[in-house]
């Protein structure tokens, strides 16, 4: 046999041994309940919390009986196991792969498996062998957000090193005072500088999301409220987040009744199975073009 034809198939076995990458999952929280809020937290909440329980029988080996999904952690880190057997996870400290569900899973994985008082510092890429959230957690626990004013839940019964001491500064410094709306799931308050958004993740995939709010502008009643303008949408995690600019002045729990209007638009909307009308066609095209993927 020819030196050629031993490389080739050397090639081919090393290529055959090779972990496969985790292939990309466009709408990754599908199936987890909460999924608008689990988006929310990746994308839109600056400082917040929620507990999760591990599926029967899928907690790893010295689990504790719930893991805290965090949007942040200090220095960005992936997961922590602080000291008395904790077990935290910030979901907002990037991608490892093109399947976000697999990659918190396997934070979560990482940080029990880690000695306590540790940090993951680092993820690696996952593969198609590793675990989904949807296989590791139970899906029959409610996935409820705590939103704070900024990340003091870092420390707990603990003290941070220097490094991380200054982290906690400076993200408090640049937390987004964010409040959760209670009339319509996963939408929430802000203030950007002198400027107030409703910023609300729809439940919808995204063609019926744009779709919907298509109808509504093109109907003239996509404003919130009385001054609530549409400024535009996100897309992230295969879900649509409008925006909308609203009164500075006036107080988060002020806009509920509008939101709570607006959801049952939308829902009127997202349900209809007529064809868009030439004035739609033309508000979705509108909406589209000042669409923003984030990630």
């Amino acid at each position: 046999m020819g030196k050629a034809s031993r490389r080739s198939r050397a090639d081919r076995s090393v290529r055959a041994s090779r972990p496969v990458p985790a292939p990309f999952v466009p709408r990754p929280f599908e199936g987890l309940p909460g999924e608008t809020d689990w988006v929310a937290m990746r994308e839109i909440v600056p400082a917040a919390t929620a507990t999760v329980r591990f599926a029967d029988g899928r907690a790893p080996e010295g689990a504790p009986e719930t893991v805290t999904i965090a949007t942040v952690l200090p220095l960005a880190w992936p997961a922590l196991h602080r000291d008395n057997g904790d077990v935290l996870v910030g979901i907002q400290s990037g991608n490892a792969s093109g399947d976000t569900s697999r990659d918190i899973a396997h934070a979560i994985e990482l940080a029990v498996a880690a000695e306590p008082g540790n940090p993951v510092t680092t993820l690696p890429v996952s593969t198609v062998d590793t675990t989904r959230l949807q296989d590791l957690l139970d899906l029959d626990a409610p996935f409820e957000i705590e939103v704070h004013e900024g990340f003091d839940f870092w420390v707990a019964d603990t003290e941070l090193d220097a490094e991380g001491q200054q982290s906690l500064e400076r993200a408090n410094e640049s937390a987004i005072p964010t409040v959760k709306l209670a009339s319509a799931p996963s939408a929430y308050w802000c203030r950007i500088g002198e400027r107030c958004y409703v910023r609300w993740v729809l439940p919808f995939d995204e063609d019926t999301a744009t779709s919907a709010l298509a109808r509504l502008h093109a109907a003239g009643t996509s404003a919130l409220g009385d001054t609530g303008r549409l400024l535009g949408c996100f897309r992230s995690s295969g879900l649509l987040i409008p925006v909308w600019e609203v009164d500075p002045q006036a107080e988060p729990e002020s806009h509920e009744d509008a939101v709570a209007a607006m959801k049952g638009r939308i829902d009127t909307a997202a349900a209809s199975t007529e064809p868009l009308t030439a004035a739609e066609r033309g508000a979705r095209a509108g909406l589209t073009n000042r669409q923003v993927t984030l990630r």
